[in-house]
This record gives C-alpha cells, sequence and structure tokens, in this order.
C-alpha cells in the first residue's frame, strides 16, 4: 500500500486521516468492465469453501482455460492477495473480508467476516492458514481457510500513528512491516506450527532513515538465501536489506535503479517481483543469494492493470489485486484481479 491511497482507506472506514493526501493519475484499462460477483457472505460456522470450484460441477467442466481476470465483489476495494492450491484469497480495506475465488472459474464467495478493520497484505502457509496484516488497527490474525475462523488475533502495537502493511513467513516465524513506524514485528511459530502468544518488535537501523511524513516500509519478503529481509521503502523507491536478529539494514545495490511506488512484492528463487501499484507494472529483479545486490532485468505491463498492489504466483502466472486507489470507492465500484505471465 502507498502513501497516495491512505486517504481512501482511512475516509472509507471514518477514521482521521494520518498522512498525505492521494493524487490522482493511473493509466487505468479504459472502460469499465463488467459488474463484479455479487458477495456471498458465509458465517464461520458454514460448510467449509471447497479450494478449487466454486458453484456447478458444470462450470469447473467448462473451464478450459484458467481465466486471465476475476472479478471481486463490487465495493471491495482489495489490497493483499495469497494462493494456496487453486485458490486466491482477497482481503478488503473497507471491513476486512476475506474473498476467496478459484483460479479455475473464477467464481468466488466470502469465507471469512473480517472484523471492521483493513486486511491489507496476506500470506497462506502449508497448514492451511492465512496471516492477515491488520493496517490502522496495528493488529495481525490469523484464519483457518477451511472454516474461515480467526485462529489467533496478536496485538503488534498500540500505538496510534501504525499502519501494519505487508507479512512474510519464514520457517520459524511471520514478519510484518508497519509504514508508520521505523520496524518490523515478529510473531515466532512453534514446533509443528504452533500459535504462541509472542510478538517482538525490532526496530530499523542502518541505512534506513524514516520518513516522519511519508509511506515508508511496505511490501517485505526473505532474501534469497533465507537468512534476511527485504523491505521496500515507498517514500524513496529504496530496498532494504534487514538483519532479522538486529534490525540493522543495508541498502540493496541496484544499481541507482529505484523501485518508484514500491508496494507488495514477490521472490521466488533469485526473481525478485516488486509491484509498483501507481505506476502500473512490475518491476522483475534477479538478486544474488544474499539479496544485498540485484538488477532489473525486465517490467511487467498490462492493460488490466488499475493500481496493482500486491502479487500471488501459480504455476507461470502472476495474480494481482487491483487496488483503482485513483477511482473514487463505493458500494458500487468495480474491482478485479489481473493475471499475466511472469
Amino acid at each position: 500500500m502507498n502513501i497516495r491511497h491512505v486517504r481512501h482507506v482511512m475516509a472509507a472506514l471514518g477514521l482521521p486521516v494520518l498522512l498525505m493526501g492521494l493524487v490522482s493519475t493511473s493509466a487505468a484499462a479504459s472502460g469499465e468492465p463488467a459488474p463484479g460477483p455479487t458477495v456471498v457472505k458465509q458465517s464461520v460456522y458454514d460448510s467449509p469453501c471447497d479450494k478449487v470450484r466454486f458453484g456447478t460441477a458444470q462450470t469447473s467442466r467448462q473451464s478450459k482455460v484458467f481465466p486471465t481476470r476475476i472479478d471481486l465483489p463490487n465495493g471491495f476495494q482489495p489490497e493483499g492477495i495469497a494462493i494456496s492450491r487453486a485458490t486466491a484469497y482477497f482481503g478488503s480495506l473497507v471491513d476486512g473480508d476475506i474473498y476467496a475465488a478459484s483460479l479455475r472459474t473464477g467464481r468466488g464467495k466470502v469465507i471469512s467476516q473480517g472484523p471492521g478493520t483493513p486486511s491489507v497484505g496476506l500470506k497462506a502457509d502449508n497448514r492451511g492458514r492465512l496471516w492477515i496484516a491488520g493496517g490502522p488497527s496495528g493488529t495481525a490474525r490469523v484464519v483457518d481457510i477451511r472454516t474461515g475462523k480467526i485462529l489467533k488475533s496478536y496485538t503488534l502495537t498500540t500505538e496510534t500513528a501504525t499502519f501494519v502493511n505487508d507479512v512474510v513467513l519464514s520457517r520459524t516465524s511471520a514478519w510484518f512491516t508497519d509504514s508508520s513506524r521505523p520496524v518490523v514485528y515478529q510473531v515466532p511459530i512453534g514446533r509443528h506450527g504452533q500459535l504462541l502468544n509472542r510478538v517482538r518488535t525490532v526496530p530499523l537501523s542502518g541505512d534506513y532513515v524514516h520518513d516522519p511524513t511519508g509511506f515508508n516500509g511496505n511490501g517485505l519478503t526473505l532474501t534469497p538465501d533465507g537468512r534476511a529481509l527485504i523491505i521496500v521503502q515507498s517514500s524513496t523507491g529504496f530496498l532494504f536489506r534487514v538483519d532479522p536478529r538486529t534490525g540493522v539494514t543495508k541498502r540493496v545495490d541496484l544499481g541507482g535503479t529505484l523501485m518508484t511506488n514500491g508496494d507488495g512484492m514477490l521472490l521466488l528463487g533469485r526473481t525478485l517481483y516488486v509491484v509498483q501499484n501507481f505506476s502500473n507494472q512490475v518491476a522483475v529483479v534477479e538478486l544474488n543469494k544474499s539479496g544485498t545486490a540485484g538488477r532489473q532485468v525486465r517490467t511487467i505491463t498490462d492493460p488490466g492493470f488499475d493500481v496493482p498492489t500486491t502479487a500471488a504466483a501459480f504455476g507461470h502466472r502472476l495474480y494481482l489485486a487491483n487496488a483503482r486507489f485513483s477511482t473514487p470507492p463505493t458500494p458500487t465500484t468495480l474491482y478485479w484481479a489481473t493475471a499475466v505471465r511472469r
């Protein structure tokens, strides 16, 4: 998430505007797409959601190719996306609802009711759980993909100036950025995936310089060797390698290239995909093993992009949630996800 759309989020929630206003420019696709699907609310006690197919079996059999566009509910305001098996999960900035959509058919439904505060960055683990960053609430939560039930909630900070933005999972922890504070949060994970009652705040130091008037640590991933974190600072376009033990940061050497409008990030092997929201593109960066240096090798664009914020991978595709932050949000505003070859 970028500073230039926080005003929309805060206004929609009736919260004070903590950061700078939104500028309105976007290389949006021309023409309005077809209306999004009707929101189907499902209680956490309803029957489990099918992880592959939504709708009738006939619909699934007739789907010969995976659609390159997934329509989301009107007014949903997506920001984060995670993929598990052949299902994509999206979080709503309006109330935190989680919407699941089949990558095979494009059909979906709300599987988990939100807490009334935003769901921002999402990650799926290998135990059928979603880890969710809670934005201005200063919280995080873990949701069971099968039932939609909240398994655990965490208070990461009680500071009022906070925006818990993104999450990445290591072998032993969940890590979260805070775009309003110069810290990352560590939530340790116990043996066999046990959800513990522990939160560690790690102050950032070194090359990282916090901008008190801007939007700071945003997208988050691991280094290729898994020994450190990488964050993108939206206000500068810099990437920083973060020592998870000490919080000491070192700017990643990209040869002078900036990740302008950097938002969500996805690492596959040594290839880092940096979503550049208002630029309507994805920067493809090849990193060294330790994540100390890299170079941009190409850029991905698509007419279906309208301020994409985060990306998840399935097969040879990237799926990106279009937050449309330059379009005033209303209950009938159309939203969708776009799939592109990676």
